[in-house]
């Protein structure tokens, strides 16, 4: 199963940043999971414009094959072990799982369109630094699961 999460700018605070590496680092014994951080769009621009240069820079990296999930509010939830399954079988019928992490204004109509699913992962929001831990201690949680690992308690 490859996993790929791109997300926009760099990762502030450092303990995020620390957080997500050994997310990464426990997850490669389960999977290959990839964190593909595209550079801030500089300069000062309207909410819409901003979106769209942030669409570009996304596109750029996107493989024409990946299936792309947006981390969108408005998103499909599920349990943890719901959302296991659903990696699961995504990843038997699906080459790369990728997933999109937007910038403070979120998504371009554009990248609604490209995508082929959205997952909230609460219906509370969180700030897009924050979420980068969350998702990929939930994509962690997710492998231990389906592989047998303790690390998830029902």
């Amino acid at each position: 199963m490859k996993i790929t999460l791109i997300q926009i700018g760099k990762t502030r605070p450092k303990y995020l940043e620390e957080g997500i590496a050994d997310f990464v680092k426990r997850l490669g014994r389960f999977a290959k999971y990839e964190v593909i951080t595209i550079q801030d769009v500089k300069g000062k621009y309207e909410p819409e414009e901003l979106k769209k240069r942030e669409e570009e820079k996304v596109l750029d990296v996107l493989g024409a094959s990946d299936y792309l999930v947006l981390l969108d509010e408005n998103g499909q939830q599920f349990s943890s072990r719901k959302f296991a399954n659903w990696m699961e079988k995504k990843a038997s019928t699906q080459g790369t799982i990728t997933f999109l992490i937007g910038g403070a204004y979120g998504f371009s109509e554009a990248m609604y369109q490209r995508a082929q699913a959205k997952v909230s992962l609460s219906s509370m929001t969180y700030s897009h630094q924050m979420i980068r831990l969350i998702f990929s201690e939930q994509i962690y949680r997710a492998m231990t699961i389906l592989k047998g690992h303790p690390y998830h308690n029902d």
